[in-house]
């Protein structure tokens, strides 16, 4: 699950060193929302070159400068499994341009809403219904960290929650 960027420079490669994620959903956690819930975090998504779009708050997305930090894992998807006449680019900047119009609600029009529109824009793998929960689930099941460091960000403050509810827990029954 967790793998590090190849020497290949090639514009489809993924190279987290130089925050390059092309024809890519991207995820990072969310401080405090994401140590609770650690499926729940912050999504983007990727240009054919490789550049971050992100709904990043009210009437705002974002290139490359994601509103929670730099992406700790990603999903490469297909380019070939588009199916409209829309490229890849020009759905994310179809649905970039109407976020850009829209006001962030965090349960219900948010980053994975921006996501699942360009997605269905494009009518990616022949699905014109992606979706928040969908892409959560395939974001968990799907995705590969972009390094140990990432994976440790992604977890370690669950864990420790998770261990000092436990902890105290246990001590109080005793």
């Amino acid at each position: 699950m967790l793998t590090m960027a190849s020497e290949d420079s090639s514009p489809s490669r993924v190279d987290p060193s130089r925050l390059r994620y092309p024809f890519c959903v991207v995820w990072t956690p969310i401080p405090c929302l994401t140590w609770l819930l650690p499926i729940i975090g912050h999504m983007g998504i990727a240009t054919s070159s490789g550049i971050i779009r992100d709904f990043a708050g009210p009437y705002h997305v974002s290139e490359d400068n994601m509103a929670f930090g730099n992406p700790t894992k990603y999903w490469q998807l297909d380019p070939s499994r588009v199916v409209t006449s829309r490229t890849w680019d020009s759905a994310i900047h179809e649905a970039s341009e109407e976020y850009k119009q829209r006001m962030h609600n965090l349960c219900c029009d948010n980053c994975h809403s921006h996501v699942a529109m360009a997605l269905n824009l494009m009518c990616y793998d022949g699905c014109g219904s992606w979706g928040m929960v969908r892409l959560c689930f395939l974001m968990l099941v799907r995705a590969k960290h972009v390094s140990v460091c990432g994976f440790l960000k992604t977890w370690i403050p669950f864990l420790i929650i998770v261990s000092a509810a436990l902890t105290v827990t246990l001590v109080l029954k005793l």
